[in-house]
């Protein structure tokens, strides 16, 4: 997607020009997923996208091409307030605080136990770079198991090598 004036919107500047910010596209969408009593993968099947990435969008975390915002939009039922916000590209920040969800928390975590450990592997596997979270696709499963059922999540992502000039 390249940038215009419409999708190089700031959170504060969307308000100001009587638009939709990131937080009231995310209410909206929300609104009508329980209404309609739909699941992400549903509206995800029926956009033609990824369940992650669809997700993402509509929590104001990625921007989409509008042909997407406009069919997501129709699934739906939302007008094109929604779809002009869904194509404006997101400030891509959070807080710094410790995450309090239990869910979120959990990665956190995990990073912090493991995140010497997954760089030193990657290093050791790539050499000296880092993983794409542009160039990148994720997946979550669910994996049956008699012990109790388990997550299986796949983050898939470009290996992009540090270069010396």
């Amino acid at each position: 997607m390249s940038a215009t004036a419409e999708n190089l919107v700031t959170p504060s500047s969307s308000l100001a020009k009587g638009r939709l910010s990131k937080e009231e596209m995310t209410e909206a969408i929300i609104a009508a997923k329980i209404d309609q009593a739909t699941t992400w993968q549903a509206i995800a099947d029926q956009v033609g996208v990824g369940i992650i990435w669809l997700t993402s969008v509509c929590f104001g975390k990625n921007s989409a091409s509008k042909d997407i915002a406009d069919k997501l939009c129709g699934v739906l039922d939302l007008g094109p307030e929604v779809s002009t916000a869904l194509q404006a590209f997101p400030h891509k920040s959070w807080d710094w605080s410790v995450p309090q969800d239990p869910v979120i928390y959990r990665f956190y975590e995990l990073v912090g136990v493991y995140g010497d450990t997954l760089k030193e592997v990657i290093h050791e596997k790539f050499g000296d770079g880092i993983m794409s979270a542009i160039d990148f696709s994720m997946d979550i499963d669910k994996e049956e198991n008699p012990a109790g059922d388990r997550v299986v999540l796949t983050l898939n992502g470009k290996f992009l090598p540090y270069r010396s000039w």
